[in-house]
């Protein structure tokens, strides 16, 4: 966000302002990057500048929430818009991290679905699901799900997997053969987090790891691994440049992200305005032409033809037989589970 300098506390200065002839408002977008950055560009950031004539300045960031709480802390908040994880949404809330949002008189919960609407402290962005990825070109014959992707035999090579717990337990369970219906029953007990990582060891040997969205997608346009466990929308990025990369939506894992504003935000009704403005099922149509994240609109999923529709994690047939990421197990376990699966890695 731009900030004023001495040199700019003039009176001739302050007086442009107060007159309405100094320049025009600006909004700090917090996000992840990559190919969901680029659409978010096309799709909100460009239209909203448009629209409003308000500047958009983006930034990057890893959903570090120790930035949000350092600025908070400091008073000294910078940024407007911040896209989080929807694993971090309760505990920034509860710690007063973020603003509590007044969005009740332009968004209408009925027009969203469910999950969109869950917090007072943010509003649903995009659903998006980890999933099975392979290389078409390289498979002879396509994987079905998760069993597949631990046997070594049939599928001789390495396995591109997430540096972390979280998904890896789920999608061991599930090649184990429990039922995506029983996921987080059978994790919530002791021998079913030791049946997780029993069977992570089966595969440890084969496993490439990686802690970078972007990185699956390159691990097996290159070869490097035959299946991986990626964030669907990086996979459609990679088809997009002409790369014969498939999903497998059997066993995917889908969850949120939500838009927040950090408490202290100098610009909140701004923010909310941009929240509101996205949130619209025309502008939400735009952005999931532009990437396979699925809409939280009623109204943008009913505008999308059959072929972009097959692409994203919100169609019925690709969640008929998926998992919804348990934010409150991992709000509870996460911090332990962690730690297990580090330990296990250094193993």
């Amino acid at each position: 966000m731009k900030r004023l300098t001495p040199a700019l506390l003039s009176p001739l200065f302050l007086g442009l302002l107060f007159s309405g002839a100094a320049s025009a408002a600006e909004l700090t977008l917090v996000n992840f990057g990559g190919a969901n950055g680029n659409a978010q560009k096309v799709a909100y950031v460009e239209p909203f500048q448009k629209s409003t004539g308000t500047k958009v300045v983006t930034a990057e960031f890893n959903g570090e929430l120790a930035k949000v709480k350092a600025m908070v802390e400091a008073k000294k908040v910078s940024w407007d818009v911040v896209e989080i994880d929807g694993g971090d949404l309760t505990r920034a809330c509860d710690d007063g991290l973020i603003e509590k949002l007044d969005l009740a008189k332009t968004i209408k919960k009925d027009d969203y679905i469910p999950e969109a609407t869950v917090s007072e402290c943010g509003m649903g962005a995009f659903v998006w699901s980890t999933v099975l990825a392979y290389n078409a070109d390289k498979l002879k014959t396509a994987p079905t799900g998760w069993a597949d992707f631990w046997d070594t035999k049939k599928y001789p090579g390495k396995r591109g997997m997430k540096k972390s717990a979280q998904y890896n337990l789920e999608f061991a369970l599930m090649a184990d053969g429990v039922p995506t219906k029983d996921v987080y029953k059978v994790l919530a007990t002791k021998e079913g987090v030791d049946r997780a990582f029993k069977k992570l060891d089966q595969l440890k040997p084969n496993i490439q790891w990686w802690d970078a969205g972007a990185l699956p997608a390159q691990f097996l346009a290159s070869g490097d691994v035959v299946m991986a466990n990626a964030y669907n929308g990086r996979i459609d990025a990679a088809q997009r440049e002409g790369k014969n990369l498939k999903v497998v939506w059997t066993g995917s894992v889908y969850t949120l992200d939500y838009w927040v504003i950090p408490k202290g935000s100098p610009n909140k009704a701004l923010a909310e305005k941009f929240i509101n403005f996205v949130s619209q099922p025309e502008n939400q149509k735009v952005y999931a032409n532009n990437i396979a994240y699925g809409p939280v609109s009623k109204g943008a999923l009913k505008m999308l033809d059959a072929k972009t529709l097959g692409n994203l994690p919100t169609s019925p047939a690709n969640a008929k037989d998926a998992v919804q990421l348990s934010l409150q197990f991992w709000t509870d376990h996460g911090e332990e589970l962690e730690q297990r699966f580090a330990a296990w890695i250094a193993k």
